[in-house]
């Protein structure tokens, strides 16, 4: 078993000024835990490019997480940052976990046409952007969930890769 480091960056204004509590951060880090996988790091920051830039580059370089996930900042909205952020942090994009996400959500709602995460790697470091709401947020975890250990060896160049192929 892989056992992950995860860091969680929530993206909101609102909560980021105290006007709304943070549900999806706290929701993601129960399931992480839940899974036997740590929560190395947690945050929360504005719908602010330099901001999300900062995090991702930070937590990825010299935190030694294996996986960041972000949740919020992934809609039509003006301040819906998220995705251009994460584009700009990644060094390779990884489109299949997007599309997985994307897809399975058609089956729930035709609002998942309006989801413009991204996700990609940065050093050995997998991010993944997530929408907003708590049960769009678990839900899209769901989906790539499956894949996540096996993208983390593959990244390790953990030799034990090859044998799950």
């Amino acid at each position: 078993m892989v056992t992950l480091r995860v860091g969680i960056l929530t993206v909101s204004d609102r909560s980021a000024r105290g006007q709304r509590p943070d549900a999806s951060g706290p929701a993601l880090k129960e399931k992480i835990i839940s899974l036997g996988w740590l929560v190395s790091e947690m945050g929360l920051v504005p719908d602010d490019l330099a901001a999300i830039q900062a995090v991702l580059a930070k937590w990825a370089d010299g935190f030694a997480l294996d996986v960041i996930l972000t949740t919020g900042g992934t809609g039509f909205a003006p301040r819906d940052i998220t995705p251009e952020a994460t584009q700009a942090v990644i060094e390779r994009p990884a489109p299949g976990l997007v599309e997985a996400m994307r897809a399975a959500s058609l089956q729930i709602t035709p609002h998942a046409m309006l989801s413009r995460g991204a996700a990609g790697i940065r050093g050995r470091t997998l991010i993944v952007n997530l929408p907003g709401s708590p049960r769009a947020a678990l839900e899209n975890l769901d989906v790539i969930l499956p894949v996540l250990p096996h993208a983390i060896q593959l990244l390790r160049e953990d030799e034990a890769a090859e044998a799950s192929h």
